[in-house]
């Protein structure tokens, strides 16, 4: 069964497993002993914090194995907003950062400090010159990903440390997903990742702090990771971690190049297979594993467990696919199209058969989720509409959809099914009280070239107008 979801974890390395083997008859004692099993122990962590170190960019001491990368993380902002304490307590991120630096920047918020997201463009991508922007005299910390995790779109990590650098403000990366790939960008003065995202075990992530950045680790510590990690080190798995880390990046010159093809394959195939798809990210500046595209009239939950019955395990962003019902708070950012909402994230080793055969089971599994909803009715009935009407239809010149209590992407399809039925210049107005509308109502109308006039309040929920152009 094809895996298509390494973004989420990548599969155990070869090396990864060899490693952890081995280690787990060596590496089982206390590294902080002076006894024979313990300095065995702390040899191996030795190794591996200077392997790791290595493929970071940093030296050892600047490095700290964490339980997790979000907690490489929650550590690193938590720990260099206290050591700038002084300087002020603004964080600057960006609106697309993972979930666990939004959530880092709300608890920072609740606590009496404050943040600014950055926006994107509809690539995923921030402007440096916004991110500079957004820099001021009591900023303590900014926050930058390397690469987005739900579109693949790289971020320009380079040009924002050099303006932060010159005003002073120390710039946290978040490598997770491309570290496995490649070298992380320069001018970081924190950076963190995660073990699993490599083909690493899970419960091994990386904080690195460079010298001279303020840092005042909080919480409970102990003499473990130079206090910035406390509790026993699971060495096993940080040998294994580290292992892995060298031979995915001996490895990433070759493998990105051709799985990058495949993508590209994806990229360009799915529009001409799939009616009415929206592929998002930057085609160009992205990871070369990942692509992301959204399916209007699907319902993403549903067309996710059709794959996954044909043999494909892929991921979502859309808000079907959540038990709060709201959007991803990535592709919002973009204003993007939610709803049906794929990510493809290719392991290293993935075949062209495989590929070719996902490109084979992706359009009847969308077509048979469009059937189910009644899509296929309102898509027909809405491009078989006259680009010029030459004169007004016997029909009101306005009609309202009310879709209350109705979840993506029946409002979507509810608004096709009648924007023929008004006079060119007429009106529809949806009624929603879904979040997702807010932002699939206007992507349906960049796609199908119709007026988004904007969003009315309403008694229950929003009223979300749309005029026809053609």
């Amino acid at each position: 069964m094809p895996y298509f979801d390494a973004a989420s974890a990548a599969p155990l390395h070869p090396v990864a497993r060899q490693a952890l083997l081995a280690a787990l008859d060596e590496g089982w004692a206390d590294p902080a002993r002076l006894h024979r099993e313990g300095r065995r122990a702390r040899l191996l962590l030795d190794a591996a914090r200077e392997a790791a170190a290595e493929a970071v960019g940093c030296r050892p001491d600047e490095l700290t194995f964490t339980s997790s990368g979000t907690r490489a993380v929650h550590s690193g902002i938590s720990g260099a907003l206290a050591g700038r304490r002084r300087v002020g307590r603004h964080l600057v991120v960006s609106a697309v950062e993972h979930s666990s630096v939004l959530h880092t920047a709300a608890t920072h918020e609740s606590g009496g400090g404050s943040y600014t997201e950055v926006p994107v463009d509809g690539t995923g991508a921030v402007s440096p010159r916004a991110f500079a922007s957004a820099l001021r005299d009591d900023t303590a910390l900014a926050c930058l990903q390397s690469a987005n995790h739900e579109v693949g779109t790289e971020q320009p990590v380079t040009e924002v440390a050099e303006l932060c650098r010159a005003a002073g403000v120390p710039l946290l990366v978040d490598a997770a997903q491309s570290l496995g790939w490649g070298p992380a960008p320069a001018g970081w003065s924190l950076l963190t990742a995660s073990a699993h995202k490599w083909g690493g075990p899970a419960g091994v992530g990386l904080l690195a702090v460079r010298k001279g950045v303020r840092f005042a680790p909080q919480g409970p510590t102990d003499e473990r990771e130079s206090g910035r990690a406390a509790g026993f080190e699971d060495i096993p798995a940080i040998v294994a971690a580290a292992a892995s880390l060298r031979a995915v990046r001996a490895e990433a010159s070759a493998e990105s190049l051709r799985l990058r093809a495949l993508v590209d394959r994806i990229r360009a195939r799915v529009p001409e297979l799939v009616p009415d798809v929206e592929v998002v990210g930057d085609p160009v500046r992205r990871l070369p594993h990942l692509v992301t595209f959204s399916c209007l009239y699907v319902d993403g939950e549903t067309l996710l467990h059709e794959l996954d019955r044909s043999g494909f395990s892929v991921s979502s962003g859309s808000s079907c696919t959540s038990s709060t019902l709201t959007p991803s708070h990535v592709l919002k950012a973009m204003g993007v199209l939610s709803e049906g909402n794929v990510r493809v994230s290719l392991p290293a080793g993935t075949s062209d058969e495989d590929v070719d055969r996902f490109l084979e089971v992706l359009p009847p599994a969308v077509a048979g989720v469009r059937e189910k909803l009644g899509a296929h009715t309102g898509a027909a009935r809405t491009g078989a509409a006259p680009a010029v009407a030459a004169s007004p239809p016997a029909t009101a010149p306005s009609l309202v959809v009310d879709a209350l209590g109705r979840r993506c992407p029946i409002p979507v399809i509810e608004l096709a099914k009648v924007i023929g039925e008004v006079p060119v210049g007429g009106t529809v107005t949806v009624l929603s009280d879904d979040e997702a509308a807010r932002l699939d109502i206007p992507a349906w109308c960049a796609m199908r070239e119709q007026e988004y006039v904007g969003e009315e309040p309403a008694d229950r929920g929003s009223a979300h107008v749309v005029r026809r152009l053609s």
